[in-house]
């Protein structure tokens, strides 16, 4: 049996990385509201553990996102597939990624994948050249974090 996983990538914030990368990969950012709600009903976390984003609670320095047609679960919005989870960490990025998104395009559309990218904040950082196999831009997300664009 294939076991279930998520990513986790460091921020300074959360929520505004999602929004980002859930445009960028054209994936939904989860609603954990009914989650957050049953547990603040039940006590087992308190209003500091909340804030809002959007008009919907979600947890303090976390922010998720999924693809849009991968299961979740409805009680908590919580994905069950391809999900990627940000969450805040005191120390910032220091060096190099080592390890990174590359997001692909239908052949012909790298330029209007990367224009698209850099109208969402990302930037370029340099166009690796590959000869007859082509080209990619290594690019930064607006923390900093590398992917590349193919």
């Amino acid at each position: 049996m294939a076991l279930s996983w998520k990513l986790v990538i460091d921020s300074t914030n959360a929520s505004a990385l999602a929004d980002f990368w859930a445009a960028a990969l054209e994936y939904e950012v989860e609603d954990p509201s009914a989650l957050i709600e049953q547990l603040l009903a039940a006590g087992r976390i308190d209003e500091e553990a909340v804030s809002e984003r959007r008009g919907r609670k979600t947890f303090r320095g976390y922010a998720a996102i999924r693809h849009p047609e991968d299961p979740f679960d409805q009680a908590s919005g919580v994905g069950r597939g391809r999900r990627l989870l940000f969450q805040d960490v005191p120390e910032g990025k220091v060096g190099k990624n080592r390890l990174h998104l590359d997001i692909h395009c239908e052949r012909g559309g790298l330029d209007k994948l990367v224009a698209r990218l850099e109208d969402l904040g990302a930037t370029r950082v340099r166009e690796v050249d590959q000869g007859p196999a082509g080209h990619w831009w290594i690019m930064q997300d607006p923390e900093g974090n590398e992917f590349c664009a193919a």
